[in-house]
């Protein structure tokens, strides 16, 4: 490696940020990639995840404990990684108190990643006022919660990162997840909205499309199709995305803000309707 290679690696150090990363609950999760690489990156790392979901859908990885058990791993290899109480993120209380439980142990945080996210299938006809409601509660009440209080606690002066997740609803139908598509839709205007009014407290503020992305959700013949659909051949990884999210939190993404980035490797939707 020459010296001009290894000042580029550099300036994707996150020394000195303390980053706040939300649905972190199993160790598969795109939450978790994302807590291991911004630790190794340098970061101190707040973690908070709602394992009771990941065990409601019964993800083969979902145990109770696993967002500290995640921390553990990681502190016991060095790195600053530290387990937030975990919760629902539907109460509408939940988002200002996570954050001020991450202040609190972890100290003034400077990174944002709303990496949580609620998704239940029901097609038109099978909608109810509840199902709908969770979706908007998760998804987008507790992100907009969640930027608010992030922006009263951020130090004057210094430069702040929030990036959101959304899903490629924007590319193409979801058809049977219409009620997740239309707050993730919510968060696309989101991301627009805060970057300019945050704009003057030197926050930026991105969003990332991962695409489908392999967590261990699917398997069988429709995993292989879908697989068929990219390229390469491959899903999408969970540190794919963590690799795009340690980018934009890095010095390398300081001119980026208000952006939404489809990192989903050229998937080709054709006409499949997801």
């Amino acid at each position: 490696m020459n010296l001009t290679q290894s000042a580029e690696d550099s300036s994707l150090s996150l020394d000195g940020q303390t980053i706040l990363v939300t649905g972190v609950s199993r160790p598969g999760g795109i939450g978790a990639a994302i807590a291991r690489r911004c630790a190794k990156a340098g970061a101190r790392v707040a973690i908070h995840g709602s394992p009771a979901y990941d065990l409601k859908l019964k993800y083969p990885d979902a145990t109770a404990d696993s967002t500290a058990k995640l921390a553990l791993e990681l502190s016991e290899k060095g790195f600053d990684v530290i387990a937030l109480s975990p919760s629902d993120l539907a109460d509408p209380v939940e988002p200002e108190r996570v954050m001020s439980e991450a202040v609190e142990k972890a100290g003034q945080l400077n990174g944002l990643v709303l990496n949580h996210a609620y998704s239940t299938s029901n097609p038109i006809g099978e909608w109810t006022a509840e199902h709908i409601d969770a979706h908007l509660a998760v998804n987008v009440r507790a992100s907009m919660l969640m930027i608010q209080a992030f922006a009263r606690q951020a130090e004057s002066g210094r430069d702040g990162v929030i990036t959101l997740f959304t899903s490629g609803q924007y590319l193409g139908p979801m058809v049977n997840e219409i009620a997740y598509a239309v707050s993730k839709e919510a968060i696309r205007g989101l991301c627009t909205q805060a970057a300019a009014a945050l704009a003057p407290q030197k926050i930026r503020v991105n969003c990332i499309n991962p695409g489908p992305t392999d967590t261990g959700y699917l398997d069988g013949p429709l995993y292989d199709q879908i697989a068929g659909m990219f390229p390469s051949g491959r899903w999408g990884t969970a540190d794919d995305a963590a690799r795009l999210v340690q980018f934009l939190h890095s010095e390398h993404a300081r001119w980026i803000t208000g952006q939404v980035i489809a990192s989903e490797g050229g998937f080709q939707r054709n006409s499949r309707r997801f």
